[in-house]
């Protein structure tokens, strides 16, 4: 893992970041990505965000925490957050801005006790990688939380950036579920790519319920994105 754009954060909030971040899909081409997005206050986050923050309660793991700014938000708010991301560049900078426990890690190596909300934002669905991983992953996550703790999860569906035929239907992949994609960060003269999952709500709310959980929609955006609070049954 080269972790470019973990790197390319904690050159960002260091001021010295030298080159231009760009990211692209499997589905779509190259474009600037703009690395001070990941250092935003509450403010600048979008109301599915804030939504999510002003929904968590207790304890909280904030997964893929990125350089933190979640993380940081809930503290001032006077809960407690441990925040994980696979990327050391990305938890050596939410350090650096005051998180007060950030650990490299990725979900499946941590167990270390219970959550009363687990946080799973900026495309949470993402950290999973592929669509036959969701059920492992809230099995996994359930095993998290507490009794009466919630796990709050925000994606897109993406249905819509494929072409349409003359009888309304979608031309979608016949290998892969259609929100499987690769994403691929350039920083510099290098490149790194992996796999990043965009879920629609319907397959998540039956994956969900298939494992014993309840799915629900908390909160609907404007471009096909989507909040979903899922709790013990």
């Amino acid at each position: 893992m080269k972790d470019l754009l973990g790197k390319a954060i904690y050159d960002e909030f260091m001021g010295n970041r030298e080159h231009t971040v760009f990211t692209e899909t499997s589905i779509s081409e190259p474009e600037e990505f703009p690395v001070d997005y990941m250092l935003r206050g509450y403010e600048a986050m979008p109301p599915l965000e804030q939504k999510a923050l002003d929904l968590s309660k207790g304890h909280v793991l904030d997964v893929g925490c990125g350089a933190g700014s979640h993380a940081l938000y809930l503290q001032e708010r006077g809960l407690e957050v441990t925040a994980i991301d696979i990327s050391p560049w990305s938890v050596r900078t939410a350090k650096m801005r005051g998180v007060k426990t950030a650990e490299v890690t990725d979900l499946y190596h941590w167990q270390e006790e219970k959550y009363d909300t687990i946080l799973l934002l900026m495309n949470g669905s993402g950290i999973l990688g592929k669509l036959y991983n969701v059920a492992d992953g809230l099995t996994y996550l359930k095993d998290l939380l507490a009794e009466g703790g919630q796990i709050l999860l925000d994606s897109s569906d993406l249905i819509y950036m494929y072409d349409e035929d003359d009888d309304g239907g979608k031309w979608v992949p016949g290998d892969r579920y259609y929100g499987e994609l690769m994403f691929t960060v350039h920083y510099g003269d290098e490149k790194e790519s992996f796999p990043w999952l965009y879920l629609d709500y319907d397959r998540l709310e039956e994956i969900a319920h298939s494992v014993g959980l309840h799915c629900e929609m908390v909160l609907e955006g404007e471009h096909y994105d989507y909040l979903a609070r899922i709790t013990l049954r």
